[in-house]
């Protein structure tokens, strides 16, 4: 496998993201990044961020979670951020992404009664991951994401995602993350999304993710996601759907978690975009710091 690292000094003028990384092999031994925030005895919540972000996508949410007593996880997903690179789109698969998280949450930190939070792709492997682990979960926060199987078609806006990814000769990371938010980003955090690409070379992660959502009923990962959403409905643990008032993108995807998941409380983020953590991330920090502490881990679970 080719795999690429962002040299560190690319992240050195990150503004707002004091926390120092942690490295980890994961499987196929690629090195996976992740922040740490908030007491080590704290329950563990595991933030994980979606297409084309990484873990500074929650400098607003960490504070106010590590605040709350808990122990916050942000990861890099593979592919993005300070994690490594495989440098060619065909190494990417739905189910190594998942198997990758896995690796990271359960085989490297041995989480248990962990809340995922999980945030566009962050949710596709999120939902995956609790479904598959439903042992080792306390809780799920689902925020502007949700599971296709390609049973049913993508929103139009969503397909034009997909086709300008596809036929970009240079991929614009900032742009594309500056398109999903209400707020007009500052110079610094744009640059900030794109300092894990140094060059096109190191894009292979974001170029591949669209192409991995399943969008006909025979994709690869479509029989699995079927799967998932079969647990969801025998679900028996907090859910929460916290979506943002203005996402094209995912908003039809937010009834359907409500009314499939026994029990599922939903909260409206309101001024947000797609990227909410961008436009309401304190918003969206109380929501997730309440649903926890208003839902206490129940014995034996």
């Amino acid at each position: 496998m080719w795999v690429l690292r962002t040299p560190e000094e690319r992240f050195a003028d990150v503004p707002g993201f004091p926390y120092q990384p942690s490295y980890v092999e994961v499987v196929d031994g690629l090195r996976m990044a992740y922040v740490e925030a908030g007491p080590a005895n704290g329950e563990p919540v595991l933030l994980l961020h979606g297409e084309p972000t990484w873990s500074f996508l929650y400098r607003a949410v960490i504070p106010i979670l590590a605040d709350a007593g808990l122990r916050v996880i942000a990861p890099d997903l593979i592919g993005f951020g300070r994690s490594d690179k495989p440098g060619d789109v065909a190494e990417h698969s739905y189910a190594r992404h998942v198997e990758w998280v896995r690796s990271l949450a359960f085989d490297v930190l041995d989480l248990h009664g962990v809340t995922v939070v999980g945030h566009d792709w962050g949710g596709l492997i999120g939902l995956r991951l609790a479904t598959e682990n439903p042992d080792r979960m306390a809780r799920f926060v689902a925020t502007n994401t949700g599971l296709p199987t390609g049973d049913q078609q993508m929103p139009d806006v969503w397909l034009r995602f997909r086709s300008a990814v596809r036929a970009a000769p240079a991929l614009d990371v900032a742009r594309l993350v500056q398109s999903g938010c209400h707020t007009t980003l500052p110079p610094e955090v744009l640059a900030a999304y794109d300092a894990p690409f140094p060059d096109e070379t190191y894009k292979a992660a974001p170029r591949a993710m669209p192409d991995l959502v399943p969008t006909t009923p025979d994709n690869p990962a479509s029989a699995a996601n079927r799967a998932a959403w079969q647990r969801l409905s025998t679900w028996d643990k907090p859910f929460l759907v916290a979506f943002s008032d203005h996402d094209p993108v995912t908003a039809a995807m937010g009834p359907i978690l409500h009314r499939t998941v026994p029990g599922a409380e939903s909260v409206t983020i309101p001024g947000g975009g797609h990227f909410l953590q961008e436009d309401a991330g304190k918003q969206l920090g109380v929501a997730i710091a309440d649903f926890v502490t208003l839902n206490p881990r129940r014995p034996g679970r």
